[in-house]
């Protein structure tokens, strides 16, 4: 038994030891720390990388954004921040922290002047990307932050930080949030540097936490009170630092759950033949959460409602509100559910042309976050495509139609950049919007 437990961990050492390879550790210092200053040659990178990223969200080519992040010097600042914290070398997480806000800044003054004068103005999906961080971007960041201190500690470099560079993505959020500056919209500009500092955040930690397991020398000084006075310094940078983090990923985690959870009550629970849920909204709080759901059909009764928000606790929603909107008669409703219902009328015929129609309905992408982003104001909305029959001819034709309801009245101007934005999002050959207050 003894001699399988050895064989065992001899196994589990050889295949998952990273001291096998690893360089030196002075001349892994000595690699991380000429990387984490912004200048000359670092510096002028970094802008043209950040002019690159910025053209491609603007014209929304991915291609173009994946160069721009291959170019990026911007993690070596944030790995030097890691590696100071880990060996308790306080100069190192100065110069860390330092060159991190000199690059940020640098970074969004560059895009924002770069939006500011180009004149292209709407925004492109890539950017609605970078305004919404999900738990994914937690774990991406985490991870790629253990890869690339992984890669930088090994003797032979490999491709691994050219990859991390693009799964952690530090530099589109910096041109977001330049974006957002540039249109004078507070929701994008938060938003991207909530990423950008989730994703720099988590790259520090893993960063620390290889560190720490390879067990690099830490940095001892001659002075102990001087030695002790650094140690409480680093300590209390990182607790500002992480604390944040970790409750703002926490609550990332929390949104998500929840989603989840109300899709999945939705989908399960308010299925019936002959009503509808045709506009869902959930809306995420620190004040409660709630669900707003629009029915189509036959109304529900009071005894109906009350059994299904009995079963909200099933799906882990005890203290979510839900709200039920139903009726044609509705205030703002009325003009909605009455195309709603034409469409769907369209959508179930049993004719060939409708089972094309049907085919082409289901290829509309959801796009509720991105419409949420794009119009705060925007209540709800509904995109099909429908088919039309001439009376005066023997002729049909499909079109899509969108139908957008608004708390507040919105410009013809606004109006017409919705149906453009929409035809070209949904790729439409004909898009025709209706706009309701």
């Amino acid at each position: 038994m003894k001699e399988m437990y050895q064989a065992f961990r001899n196994f589990i050492t050889y295949r998952f030891s990273l001291h096998g390879d690893s360089a030196d550790e002075n001349e892994i210092f000595e690699s991380i720390r000429k990387n984490v200053e912004f200048k000359g040659a670092n510096l002028w990178t970094l802008i043209f990388a950040i002019f690159i990223a910025s053209i491609g969200l603007n014209v929304n080519s991915t291609a173009v954004i994946i160069g721009a992040m291959l170019v990026s010097p911007l993690m070596g600042p944030i790995m030097g921040l890691g590696l100071g914290i880990g060996i308790n070398d306080f100069e190192l997480v100065k110069k860390g922290a330092r060159n991190l806000a000199i690059a940020t800044v640098i970074s969004i003054a560059t895009s924002t002047l770069y939006f500011w004068i180009t004149p292209l103005h709407d925004a492109s999906s890539e950017i609605l990307a970078r305004t919404s961080p999900s738990i994914w971007d937690v774990f991406i960041a985490a991870l790629g932050g253990l890869a690339g201190i992984i890669a930088i500690t090994r003797k032979e470099k490999s491709n691994v930080i050219p990859g991390v560079a693009i799964a952690t993505a530090l530099m589109p959020p910096l041109c977001t949030a330049g974006f957002g500056i540039a249109i004078g919209n507070l929701y994008y500009f938060l938003g991207a540097l909530y990423l950008y500092f989730i994703n720099s955040v988590f790259i520090c930690l893993g960063t620390y936490l290889i560190v720490r397991y390879m067990k690099f020398h830490k940095k001892h000084f001659e002075d102990k009170a001087y030695e002790k006075k650094v140690r409480r310094y680093i300590l209390i940078i990182t607790v500002i630092t992480v604390a944040p983090s970790i409750y703002l990923a926490y609550r990332i985690v929390d949104r998500s759950i929840f989603e989840n959870n109300a899709k999945a009550f939705i989908q399960n629970e308010l299925t019936f033949t002959d009503t509808q849920v045709i506009s869902k909204n959930f809306k995420y709080s620190r004040q409660g959460n709630e669900i707003d759901l629009l029915l189509l059909g036959r109304q529900l009764d009071n005894t109906k409602i009350d059994s299904i928000k009995a079963k909200l606790s099933a799906y882990n929603l005890d203290s979510t509100k839900l709200i039920i909107r139903q009726g044609l008669n509705a205030k703002n409703e009325l003009d909605i559910s009455q195309i709603k219902a034409s469409i769907l009328e369209s959508v179930y015929q049993g004719d060939s042309v409708n089972v094309n129609t049907k085919k082409m309905e289901n290829e509309i992408p959801d796009l509720r976050q991105e419409l949420k982003t794009l119009y705060p104001q925007l209540v709800s909305y509904s995109i099909d495509n429908i088919l039309v029959k001439r009376l005066d001819i023997n002729k049909q034709d499909t079109i899509t139609l969108a139908v957008a309801n608004f708390k507040t009245n919105i410009s013809k101007k606004e109006e017409e950049r919705l149906r453009l934005w929409l035809k070209s999002r949904i790729k439409a050959d004909s898009l025709r919007l209706m706009v309701e207050q």
